[in-house]
């Protein structure tokens, strides 16, 4: 039987502060053992980070429950803790990082239209038959 379940895939984006960014850096090698149990058990994956000119943050993870995961994090001792430590590191931004963070809007997933083309292709032999 086939899972039904779409993963969602989330992107977002923060701003640290540039005199912190070694710091940052260096706080992520590595992130604490128990704060990767707890991203893992909130049912997000394929978690990343990425680091852009000027402090510029974008992460990704792909999750079947967006809410639920972060509803899972915000009921987290572990990840309190952690958010509230990384919380200084961040410019402009308005409450916990990994509930505040802008997210980003995806436009383009290769594997998504490889289906679609894949679909319409199937749909119209069958039409044409």
């Amino acid at each position: 039987m086939t899972s039904t379940i779409r993963a969602t895939r989330v992107c977002f984006q923060l701003q640290i502060a540039p005199e912190l960014l070694d710091e940052y850096v260096a706080r992520h090698t590595p992130v604490w053992p128990e704060m990767l149990a707890e991203i893992a058990a909130s049912g997000r994956r394929n978690y990343s980070l990425f680091l852009g000119d000027g402090g510029q943050l974008i992460g990704y993870y792909e999750t079947d429950d967006d809410e639920a995961a972060q509803r899972y994090l915000a009921g987290s001792e572990v990840a309190t803790r952690w958010e509230a430590e990384m919380s200084r590191f961040f410019v402009g931004l308005d409450g916990r990082p990994d509930q505040a963070a802008t997210p980003l809007t995806e436009i383009f997933h290769l594997h998504d239209q490889l289906t679609a083309a894949h679909a319409a292709v199937s749909d119209n032999e069958s039409t044409a038959s």
